[in-house]
């Protein structure tokens, strides 16, 4: 029997792997997405949070919303045993949040009113109007339990050299793109596990 040589073998296995994993195309974005997108600073890509698809490693149903928090991935489950993923950042160990809910709001380029807690650990947050300077983002889609607001959110990032860390005070951050992209293929109500 004969052995592969390493270059072949490594070739054989790049070429196996581009089976598994798809790129997504951006979305369409408005005149006003693309303005205040490119007032955010760039940040480099990390090629391990873009957005594929990919063989679904959920189990969940289609439509279903899951955050992998260790992995820093979110899942958008799909037919055919699909998903798409995108990187994300999540919430710091002593802020994250586990759980199941659903979307049961959306909307574009956010107001952000931080919570009381938040201001009683960080005076200086306040109140931002929604826009490029906003924490919040292109996109935010907001987490209940029944009819009781979770006040977390998946939503986009004016920090976006943070995607793939535990740095957020709990939510769900994502490249503004990425959120653009979600928002628009899910409805409201649509379920969300956080694991």
């Amino acid at each position: 029997m004969r052995l592969f040589s390493l270059p072949l073998l490594l070739a054989m296995m790049t070429a196996l792997a581009g089976c598994n994993f798809k790129g997504v195309p951006d979305p369409q974005v408005s005149a006003r997405d693309a303005e205040w997108i490119a007032q955010i600073p760039k940040a480099e890509e990390d090629p391990r949070f873009g957005r594929y698809i990919i063989d679904d490693p959920t189990g969940e149903t289609p439509g279903t919303i899951v955050v992998d928090t260790k992995e820093r991935q979110l899942y958008l489950v799909q037919a055919n045993r699909k998903a798409i993923r995108y990187g994300v950042a999540v919430g710091d160990e002593a802020y994250g949040w586990t759980g199941t809910s659903t979307i049961a709001r959306k909307a574009e380029w956010p107001d952000w009113n931080p919570p009381a807690e938040m201001k009683a650990r960080w005076p200086h947050v306040q109140y931002t109007k929604g826009g490029p300077a906003n924490p919040l983002g292109a996109r935010a889609l907001y987490l209940y339990e029944g009819n009781k607001d979770t006040l977390y959110r998946i939503h986009g990032t004016n920090e976006p050299e943070k995607i793939g860390f535990a740095v957020s005070s709990g939510c769900i951050r994502m490249r503004n793109i990425d959120v653009i992209d979600l928002y628009n293929r899910v409805p409201v109500n649509t379920k969300v596990i956080v694991r």
